[in-house]
């Protein structure tokens, strides 16, 4: 916290489920007729921050509208068309955007537009980047997907493909969407075809779930290949994943076996190994175990039941035994190691702004005046709101200051304003949790004694557990802002003013 200690702790909270995300409304629109550059950007803050900035000189509009979600959000042919026009086009970057918008982007931007991820470069502008948080507390192995290693070519993406499965059932690797239905990435029962593969950008990761239909020992082989936008491929590497499924399963001897924690299957691109990246808690650091010598288990606790909702029928009859590995957060959530939430302390806003100015100068330089104009009075705006804020929050008693919420998106306002931040859990593969994973939320409320729990606006309709959970332990239910806008917060300076005020009035001493 500015001018007070900072205290940047991890607790461990659990469960949201899926519901429906709400309506969304139309990104920002173009601006004046006589403007001399055309931006577009990917979403609304920085739309509005670019705004700011370039004043008349700029018609920017933001491709992921206010009530959308950066991390989900599917590009329309309207967006790609408003992209293609663009002289200008800012991203976020460090893997905020949904893979399939920097896709777009790259595919249909003018070669001659410079496209800029803001939050790759911040330090060089002033602004810090923080290692992404991810402690979400499952009791059994966390197994994603990543792809390490850089690939040449913009929006090049590595693709990951299972070849052959033995074993005693079937395997269905799949991602429960923010609708809580499920998107099938690989599925055995009918064979291995080009059909069950994905992919992922360079350096990424990303959640899935892991359904085993029987108890016993699985060995799954992938295989991994590049793509570039002009359609060239090329083949990385080959390996095979050990699975012991059910407690009575026994893992051959010399090998290390995961069966907690958070590990990813992992793709080289660069070299083209395929191995366990496993993270290590007392060092910090990922380990890197070769497919050969790693057991992944997954035990008796695992268990679970085929739903009855149609969406799962894929994995078998509903009541059927199933051992999952859950994906732990719900929907799409493609990112890196580094937390792509930067705007969320208002000392990295100024250093968007910086960077924003210095490449408006690059594309037109007749305008320098006016964005070093813009730029000095919005900084100045900024530096006070970043006082603000500070001021605001060193009202939380210490001991409520412990944030419960919808999304991840808010580790850099808990690193620079003194909060605590709490992870999320979502039960897998059914739409709603156990009574006892209910209970397990409404314990942790109870033990953190927290007074109140934050919904966002553009995520609210899917917190329904929360929301429950909140008012059956009688505590408040309040509403913070991360990726998006809404139609009351329609700016950066009013989203981090109503974050502050509600932060202070829902955990203050009196709340």
């Amino acid at each position: 916290m500015r001018g007070h200690p900072r205290r940047t702790t991890t607790a461990t909270v659990a469960l949201v489920a899926a519901s429906a995300l709400l309506p969304g409304c139309s990104g920002l629109q173009a601006g004046t007729s006589d403007a001399e550059l055309t931006v577009s950007t990917t979403t609304a803050i920085i739309a509005d921050l670019v705004e700011q900035v370039g004043g008349d000189r700029v018609d920017v509009t933001s491709i992921v509208p206010h009530h959308g979600d950066p991390h989900s959000y599917e590009p329309s042919p309207g967006d790609a068309a408003k992209v293609a026009k663009a002289d200008v086009v800012f991203s976020n970057g460090l893997l905020l955007e949904e893979p399939g918008i920097m896709k777009m982007v790259h595919t249909n931007a003018k070669k001659s537009a410079p496209k800029m991820e803001i939050a790759e470069k911040l330090e060089q502008y002033g602004g810090t980047v923080i290692k992404l948080e991810e402690d979400l507390g499952l009791d059994v192995l966390w197994l994603g997907w990543a792809v390490e290693g850089e690939v040449e070519g913009d929006g090049s993406q590595v693709r990951t493909t299972a070849t052959e499965l033995e074993g005693p059932g079937e395997l269905r690797v799949y991602l429960t969407d923010t609708l809580g239905k499920p998107e099938v990435y690989i599925d055995s029962a009918d064979g291995f075809d080009d059909a069950d593969s994905f992919t992922l950008p360079p350096e990424a990761h990303t959640h899935v779930n892991w359904a085993f239909s029987e108890p016993g020992t699985y060995r799954l082989t992938v295989a991994g290949r590049t793509e570039t936008l002009d359609g060239k491929t090329e083949e990385i590497g080959s390996g095979t994943f050990t699975f012991t499924v059910g407690d009575d399963t026994e893992a051959p001897e010399g090998v290390t076996v995961l069966d907690g924690g958070h590990a990813d299957v992992a793709l080289n691109a660069e070299t083209g190994k395929v191995y366990v990246r496993a993270d290590d808690d007392k060092s910090g650091e990922p380990t890197r175990l070769a497919a050969d010598d790693v057991v992944v288990n997954v035990p008796d606790r695992a268990k679970e039941t085929v739903p009855k909702e149609k969406p799962y029928s894929f994995l078998g009859r509903a009541g059927d035994e199933l051992w999952v590995l859950p994906q732990a957060v719900i929907g799409k959530h493609v990112h890196g190691d580094m937390d792509p939430h930067a705007w969320e302390d208002v000392a990295n806003a100024e250093a968007y702004v910086r960077r924003i100015e210095a490449e408006l100068i690059k594309a037109d330089p007749d305008g320098r005046a006016t964005y070093e104009k813009n730029a000095a009075a919005y900084l100045k705006t900024l530096r006070a709101l970043d006082e603000e804020v500070a001021r605001k929050l060193a009202t939380v008693p210490e001991k409520n200051r412990k944030l419960i919420t919808t999304h991840d998106a808010f580790g850099y306002l808990a690193k620079a304003y003194g909060m605590e931040i709490a992870g999320f859990v979502v039960p897998v593969p059914n739409q709603e949790p156990s009574a006892a994973e209910v209970e397990e939320l409404g314990d942790t409320i109870r033990e953190k004694q927290v007074p109140s729990v934050f919904l966002e606006p553009n995520l609210a309709a899917r917190a329904d557990v929360l929301r429950r959970v909140a008012e059956d332990e009688g505590v408040g239910i309040c509403t913070i802002y991360g990726d998006s806008f809404d139609d009351k917060v329609h700016d950066y300076v009013a989203m981090m003013r109503h974050n502050a005020t509600e932060l202070a009035k829902c955990l203050g001493k009196d709340a």
